[in-house]
């Protein structure tokens, strides 16, 4: 292995703006939300935190059962108590594609530290299941609370208290949230997050989107369909399109997590793998016994109000998913920062949208790679005042670090200056430039409760819908009515009782094909639902993760076939058109109650879970059993 790369650090360039003004308003207002839980969360931090290596003054048994199974050169350096002990926590399996090339990370891991002459073990493995597989069937509604429980496992392979860093292996959906929230329980340490990158493009996004249509219609068979799907999930790596598993990997970049830069590249290339070694070289260094990375402290103090801020902003610039109205809520609650709704639509007036990615666009994250990536776009938000750039990062001090990209300069891992312009300005441009002056997430609000809906893909001409309801309990349902024809109108659909409470909150991407194939008939279409759509939800507008749910109260529970129902996504409205007196005098319609028979979640795992149901916060809190709100 070669000599590590020094982290790129240049000075800020003088005379950048000022932090935009709405940034730095609803900034401070989260901070005041939060003074009182995140004064408690770092003192767990610093509680924990010592000077000396952490396996320093273990018992003798303890330390012996640690390293029992490591080679005996490590153990020699495990006993000096000098060089730090990096924990990796894996998220590998070979089923999912974006995880299966970390079959071999451990090695490459251990084989890096030992160069530096510290040590690497991995602590522990978390599940990670795939959404695309468990789409429409039973085991989608252990999708969101497998988040949760990667929170715990991350939690259990931390918990021996013999390292001194953190590496983080995952990629998708429920996954990097999971670890994050784990991870932050052992804030004390550093902890570098390491993509595994996405995989080379197939099929274009967009003529997958056709055969799935033509599938719903009836125009091609499961062959075709099949054929597609295979030609566009092809290969190791995270699936090309902007869903939430490519919405995870910017966060983490432009949160500081990753290395600059490494977010798309390719799996099993020799840049991928000088990245991840230089993820290990900065894990040695922050870990090392009495380093405070600056006088910055660990992931903890690292991941404060204006990173999660940063956060936000990324996931606006970027029409990322819809996923992490709640997963991010939950991720900042994991560090005492409290941030709601409100704070993604008010962001989401002043950050302009900067990329077009499918389901956004027609390109995919390799062409927002090869753009110019998130090196650009983190230098235009930067320029503009949409950042914060005062950070820590694993890094060092500071984002500017992050406007450069990585390569290979004669072998050896380097970074260098973007080039001023984007490549493509069809999938990534300047803040000066945007292709909407707004992020496109908007916060819905009305008689039914408080919804979110994402309107980057949805054309301005259908973003105000006001028509009747066709009110069904799953996605089946109106699949069925679709084959049955009962659905060539203009209506809304209501998708009820998808909530975390109810089943999990699985999401409903089955539905995107057949409300697309109406729309483009001429359809006035639009959901409205308590559930989650998906990180891919497209062009059809759909008010979703309506809080409070069916099963905890929701007016959602009272609609009925027929009524009226306005979803005015460019004024924010969601509105159902009966009389409250006689919303009032309804009975809530309900059809998961275990009252009414023998519940639908006795297979698959699903009743193990029925503690998580029972527990889950509102959407708005993160729908999360680990902070559960009274009621």
């Amino acid at each position: 292995m070669s000599s590590p790369p020094s982290p790129p650090s240049p000075a800020p360039v003088p005379g950048h703006p000022a932090v935009h003004p709405e940034l730095q308003r609803i900034t401070e207002r989260i901070r005041q939300r939060s003074a009182a839980t995140r004064q408690a969360y770092l003192a767990m931090v610093d509680s924990a935190r010592r000077p000396s290596a952490y396996r320093a003054g273990m018992g003798c048994a303890n330390a012996a059962h640690a390293f029992a199974a490591m080679p005996a050169s490590d153990k020699l350096v495990l006993n000096q108590e000098r060089q730090p002990n990096l924990g990796v926590v894996t998220a590998y399996n070979d089923m999912l594609s974006a995880h299966q090339p970390y079959e071999h990370y451990p090695e490459r891991i251990r084989a890096a530290a030992r160069a530096l002459g510290a040590t690497a073990q991995v602590a522990g493995g978390v599940p990670a299941m795939c959404d695309g597989i468990t789409q429409g069937e039973d085991g989608m509604e252990l999708s969101l609370f497998s988040r949760d429980v990667i929170a715990l496992a991350t939690a259990v392979a931390l918990s021996h208290n013999v390292f001194d860093a953190a590496l983080c292996l995952g990629v998708c959906d429920k996954i990097v949230p999971g670890l994050f929230i784990g991870a932050l329980q052992f804030g004390h340490l550093p902890v570098v997050f390491v993509p595994a990158g996405p995989m080379t493009s197939g099929l274009s996004n967009d003529a997958k989107a056709k055969v799935r249509q033509d599938f719903a219609q009836g125009k091609v068979g499961r062959a075709e369909l099949l054929a597609s799907e295979q030609a566009a999930y092809h290969g190791p790596g995270t699936c090309t399109f902007y869903g939430t598993a490519n919405s995870n990997q910017m966060l983490m970049e432009i949160m500081g997590l990753h290395l600059p830069g490494s977010s798309f590249v390719n799996p099993g290339t020799p840049l991928r793998d000088a990245l991840t070694e230089a993820a290990v070289e900065r894990a040695v260094a922050m870990g090392q016994p009495g380093q405070k990375h600056s006088g910055m402290g660990g992931m903890g103090h690292w991941v404060n109000e204006q990173v999660i801020v940063n956060g936000l902003v990324g996931l606006l610039a970027t029409g990322g998913s819809t996923n992490h109205t709640l997963h991010l809520v939950a991720m900042a609650r994991a560090a005492g920062i409290l941030i709601d709704w409100d704070d993604f639509a008010e962001l989401s007036a002043c950050v302009p949208l900067l990329a077009r990615v499918y389901p956004n666009g027609q390109a995919d994250v390799n062409h927002f790679h090869a753009a110019g990536g998130m090196g650009f776009l983190m230098r235009e938000l930067l320029d503009a005042g949409l950042l914060h750039e005062d950070v820590a990062t694993v890094m060092g001090r500071g984002l500017r670090a992050y406007t450069r990209e990585p390569w290979l300069d004669a072998g050896r891992l380097a970074w260098r200056e973007l080039p001023q312009d984007s490549a493509d300005l069809d999938v990534l441009r300047p803040a000066a430039q945007p292709f909407s002056a707004d992020g496109g997430l908007r916060l819905m609000r009305g008689n039914l409760g408080r919804a979110v809906v994402k309107v980057s893909a949805v054309k301005p001409a259908h973003r105000v819908v006001r028509a009747p309801a066709v009110v069904v309990s799953d996605q089946q349902q109106l699949a069925q009515r679709f084959q049955a024809g009962e659905l060539e109108r203009d209506f809304v659909a209501v998708v009820r009782e998808q909530g975390p409470r109810a089943n999990g909150m699985p999401e409903l991407h089955k539905l995107t094909p057949l409300l697309g194939v109406l729309q483009d008939r001429g359809f006035k279409v639009a959901l409205v639902t308590d559930g989650r759509m998906s990180g891919a939800s497209g062009k059809v507008p759909a008010a979703i993760h309506l809080s409070p749910e069916a099963l905890d109260g929701g007016m959602i529970a009272r609609i009925e076939e027929g009524d009226m129902l306005t979803v005015d996504c460019e004024q924010g409205l969601l509105q159902l058109e009966v009389d409250e007196a006689v919303l009032a005098a309804r009975t809530p319609r309900l059809s998961s109650q275990p009252s009414q028979g023998q519940p639908a979640w006795l297979h698959h795992g699903r009743q193990l879970f029925e503690l998580f149901r029972q527990n889950a916060s509102p959407a708005e809190q993160g729908a999360s059993p680990l902070w559960p709100t009274p009621r």
